[in-house]
């Protein structure tokens, strides 16, 4: 029996031997994969307030989302700042509010840069090209040393450069005009005029910042008000025992009418709950008094006097008979007799 299962055994010995390679070889490519990435791949960016179109892979590591830029992918940095870590070494700092994208050819980076300020700091090995509309930045490496130049480009077309380490070629795009800025230049030029250049000393600013801390979630433990706590809560006024407190808005027409009641409370150890007393409910309307309207003003000039018309003007007064002079007592005597001695008599 031994010697019969031996074929049997050295069979399943090759299939395990076969297996074993099989796997190791799967993990060799994938251990390849995951450290060579595609040729496109720029590098990861992180930052505060930031947005990216085009081309983009997202990665996470140790729990951490990241975005890995590919070589077409269009980034704005709406505030504050933003950096990409390159996959061959190195960073780029911007600085918002900037607007620029990313392309990758043959390992050589171009930035097409539209607005902002970008800080490179990289090897010899990376070979980095920043564009705008009309200039064309190149820095070059002395002694196969690191580089570190600084590039920004505003609204009003002023174009900053600074070369830290090593020197920055300038190019015009459309004349074919160059110029090289040395090492520790930092100058200026306006509308892409290589005539116009001008030393300057700190117009291009983008330093890394430090890093913000990440927020954690603070544990609040609440506790009960102590005597100071309520005294002061009780002095407080009440909005709503002084409706004139409220804020002064648009008051509505109608009345509003408020409802006071008693709070409501709750014990367990009762089965039946005590309900509250009605009589404690107060309602309250709330009407707004409209003002009596109250006109003030000044009056101009001379009063006019209106003249009235001959139909409505008044009739003259006619002047009153004169009275009859008094009669005498001799007169009245004499009138007497002459009644009683006359013929009619």
């Amino acid at each position: 029996m031994t010697l019969n299962n031996k074929p049997e055994l050295g069979s399943r010995l090759a299939k395990f031997l076969l297996q074993a390679f099989v796997c190791a070889g799967l993990c060799a490519i994938g251990v390849a994969r995951a450290d060579h990435p595609p040729a496109d791949t720029i590098g990861a960016i992180e930052g505060e307030a930031i947005s990216v179109e085009g081309p983009m892979t997202v990665d996470v590591v140790h729990g951490q989302v990241r975005t890995i830029l590919r070589s077409g992918s269009e980034v704005h940095v709406k505030a504050g700042q933003a950096r990409v870590d390159l996959v061959e070494g190195g960073y780029i700092l911007i600085c918002g509010p900037a607007h620029f994208s990313l392309l990758k050819s043959g390992g050589a980076i171009t930035v097409a840069l539209d607005s902002g300020t970008i800080h490179a700091q990289f090897g010899s090995n990376i070979s980095l090209n920043v564009y705008t509309a009309q200039i064309q930045a190149h820095p070059i490496s002395i002694g196969n040393g690191v580089q570190d130049l600084l590039v920004g480009l505003d609204g009003s077309g002023t174009m900053c450069i600074r070369a830290n380490r090593g020197a920055v070629r300038l190019e015009h795009q459309l004349t074919g005009q160059s110029v090289i800025v040395p090492q520790a230049g930092d100058i200026t030029l306006t509308n892409g005029q290589l005539e116009g250049l001008k030393s300057t000393t700190g117009h291009c600013v983008c330093e890394m910042q430090t890093n913000l801390q990440p927020m954690t979630p603070a544990t609040e433990l609440s506790q009960l008000a102590n005597k100071e706590e309520i005294r002061k809560k009780m002095t407080e006024p009440q909005v709503a025992a002084h409706p004139t407190s409220l804020p002064q808005t648009a008051q509505p027409d109608e009345p509003v009418y408020q409802i006071f009641m008693p709070p409501l409370q709750y014990n367990a150890k009762e089965k039946v709950e005590s309900d509250y007393d009605p009589n404690l409910v107060i309602l309250v309307r709330h009407v707004r008094v409209r003002p009596t309207l109250i006109y003030q003003g000044r009056v101009e000039g001379e009063p006019e006097v209106a003249q009235a018309s001959p139909s409505t003007r008044a009739p003259r007064p006619t002047a009153a008979p004169p009275k009859p002079p008094e009669e005498s007592t001799w007169n009245r005597v004499k009138t007497y007799f002459r009644r009683i001695w006359s013929p009619a008599t």
